[in-house]
């Protein structure tokens, strides 16, 4: 725009030419004939009518300043950091694959990159995710397990100087379903997994995953006592 508004022609008309050459509509006619009567060079005209694309100056320039607040956040307050990534970014994450451990997500680690010509897109996404945890575990950083009454549903939080996993990391666990955890936590103590499922409406199948997991404490199957529970 700037070298067309050099070259004499009206501010307005030059703003059009630009915006449509960077998002690769080209030329109009009579755009051409107007660049040609001002001397234009032919090799420009010609770049115009060729460019697909172009990223606008403004643009790389609030990437530019973005990437260095990132990175400040990530050297500065890395808890921050990778509770946003996480929480915002992470698209594959798995509490069951990644927050069990760093020896345990370098297992997996080595079982994915086994694999790496046949991952699903899913497995593909899980796999960006490990290699931010391999990162946050390689700088001393860890989890601590998901707490049914403190967790958030979609949110990781630095709780002690570790990072909470959301609800919704749970393998299984929608966010629905997450939502459900948490409006059904703020009723109170769940009794039993029976009543956990009961007021959460989560499956059977992940219920029992969150009690392998440990997620769920000394909770009993069920509401009701038998006679050896009062022996």
């Amino acid at each position: 725009m700037i070298y067309l508004i050099s070259m004499g022609i009206e501010e307005g008309l030059s703003f059009s030419i630009m915006e449509s050459v960077r998002k690769g509509k080209g030329l109009k006619p009579e755009w051409e004939e107007e660049m040609t009567s001002h001397g234009v060079p032919d090799w420009y005209i010609w770049s115009c009518k060729k460019i697909k694309y172009m990223f606008p100056k403004a643009h790389a320039a609030a990437y530019v300043m973005m990437a260095w607040r990132i990175a400040y956040c990530k050297v500065f307050y890395p808890l921050a950091y990778y509770a946003s990534f996480f929480s915002i970014r992470a698209n594959g994450f798995s509490y069951e694959l990644m927050c069990q451990g760093r020896e345990k997500l370098e297992h997996y680690l080595a079982d994915y990159r086994k694999r790496i010509d046949t991952l699903s897109k899913k497995e593909q996404d899980t796999l960006r995710d490990m290699r931010i945890v391999q990162e946050m575990y390689a700088r001393g950083y860890d989890f601590t397990p998901i707490n049914i009454y403190q967790a958030k549903a979609r949110h990781f939080q630095i709780i002690d100087g570790k990072l909470m996993p959301s609800l919704s990391s749970i393998d299984g666990l929608g966010e629905k379903a997450a939502d459900a955890v948490v409006d059904a936590s703020k009723d109170g103590k769940f009794l039993s997994r029976e009543d956990f499922r009961n007021r959460t409406k989560v499956s059977k199948t992940v219920c029992d995953l969150m009690g392998d997991l440990g997620l769920l404490g000394d909770l009993p199957e069920s509401n009701q006592l038998s006679l050896f529970d009062l022996a």
